[in-house]
């Protein structure tokens, strides 16, 4: 199970950061990849960054590329999306999620390669101009 943990989304000027984190419990991040998705508004959900925290392996979006990043603290089994530099386009729904490797040896978070199934509520952030 994922939860929401830490500081909530909430409003934030443009320019500004903030840190969202989620704790996993009853599983072991060394066989899960983990993701950050966010809906916008009358968009589809967008994958914006996973870590495969085994392996190190990271990927972002070019939406957010360079401006957000991810970690996790495995002994805490907690995983963090730090955004820098919000925009007001950046205004979503923000969902963590943490994903099974559906081939034996995937190593690359990418959707195609893991089952992401176990989602945390997502917490609102609005960037304002």
């Amino acid at each position: 199970l994922m939860s929401a943990a830490g500081v909530w989304g909430g409003l934030v000027q443009a320019g500004g950061s903030r840190k969202l984190s989620c704790v996993a419990s009853g599983f072991s991040f060394d066989d899960y990849a983990l993701g950050w998705y966010r809906q916008a508004p009358g968009k589809e959900r967008e994958a914006i960054s996973c870590i495969t925290p085994s392996e190190g392996f990271t990927y972002y979006a070019d939406s957010v590329e360079g401006r957000f990043v991810i970690s996790s603290d495995n002994a805490k089994n907690t995983v963090y999306l730090q955004m820098n530099d919000l925009q007001p386009e950046d205004t979503a729904i923000y969902f963590c999620a943490a994903g099974r490797p559906i081939y034996r040896g995937a190593t690359r978070c990418y959707s195609e390669l893991y089952d992401y199934s176990s989602w945390g509520q997502g917490t609102l952030v609005t960037v304002s101009s």
